[in-house]
């Protein structure tokens, strides 16, 4: 999903299916994917913003099918996953600081905190929110939701499921 005013790379016009919609406004990703859970139920979806990655153990053998049939053989219907900044190691060569091939990750700035019991001090049991990267970084520029990077982007559809509508930076 993408607004009228970007354009689809040449490339990936054959492998890519544009829909336009407008994404900028306060919880239109959460109503989008709610749409598309409401129209597509009991399928594996996975949704994430530009310029995000999946990276996941053994990806660079192993497909995205191949991950979700190891979660479906657990019983598990939902992948925890992270968002975490990558650099370039040299931006004279990448100037825009992205590279695939030469990709580094911030070493320091990454954290968890126990996640409290509605109207308690007491922290929920094995039960945490993450925080960090840039986000945490430029926390002043960031709303306060907008500064977890953890969130269940990738699971199975079902009828009635929607994701939260919390406003996003």
């Amino acid at each position: 999903m993408m607004p009228d005013a970007f354009d689809l790379p040449t490339d990936l016009v054959d492998i890519v299916h544009r829909v336009s919609y407008d994404l900028t406004r306060d919880g239109t990703l959460e109503e989008a994917v709610n749409q598309v859970v409401a129209a597509a139920p009991d399928i594996w979806l996975y949704y994430c913003y530009n310029a995000e990655y999946l990276f996941y153990p053994f990806c660079e053998t192993r497909s995205v099918g191949e991950m979700i049939g190891f979660n479906a053989e657990e019983r598990r219907a939902s992948v925890m996953t992270y968002v975490v900044d990558l650099y370039a190691d040299d931006l004279e060569t990448f100037p825009n600081a992205v590279s695939l091939e030469h990709a580094h990750m911030d070493r320091s700035g990454y954290y968890a905190l126990a996640r409290m019991k509605p109207g308690t001090t007491w922290p929920e049991e094995r039960q945490l929110d993450f925080f960090g990267g840039l986000r945490w970084r430029y926390e002043e520029h960031v709303t306060e939701a907008s500064r977890k990077i953890d969130r269940v982007s990738l699971f199975r559809s079902q009828k009635g499921l929607q994701l939260p509508c919390e406003p996003h930076v």
